[in-house]
């Protein structure tokens, strides 16, 4: 079982995401406030907390909402999971709709590091079944 470290939104695209302490995810939406929600399949994005630990300890100077990552939870290594892998948070139900991205074209922390760990790391999903969620709140792998 994993747990939610941290919640970033982006009220405006292009804007780094800030942390909130708790956010309401929407069916088939995304997470309320988030410019990035929407009707598609990367309604959510999720970054490892241990895969974000490993990158500031060589000196990348990020906080979260830098990779642009809605969801930072720790216990999983959703890299290795396949697309399809479920998620329960509470009420909240999501589902593993992507591995990796294309990182944007002069991304600050590839200029600065020489690396970004989102392109790997990151993984989207989609909210089957909406909800609150909190920093703190556990997170887990939907194994029934």
């Amino acid at each position: 079982m994993g747990e939610i470290k941290a919640i970033n939104i982006s009220r405006v695209r292009g804007t780094r995401k800030e942390t909130v302490p708790q956010v309401t995810l929407i069916e088939g939406y995304g997470l309320e406030g988030d410019a990035h929600a929407g009707s598609w399949h990367r309604q959510v994005s999720l970054l490892s907390y241990e895969a974000f630990q490993d990158f500031e300890e060589r000196g990348a100077g990020v906080v979260p909402g830098d990779f642009g990552e809605n969801l930072l939870v720790s216990g999983f290594d959703f890299k290795n999971l396949p697309v399809g892998t479920r998620f329960r948070s509470g009420e909240v139900l999501l589902e593993m709709t992507q591995i990796g991205k294309e990182c944007h074209a002069g991304c600050d922390i590839f200029k600065r590091m020489g690396d970004c760990i989102m392109p790997r790391e990151g993984v989207f999903a989609v909210v089957l079944r909406g909800g609150v969620l909190r920093e703190g709140d556990p997170f887990e792998l939907v194994t029934d």
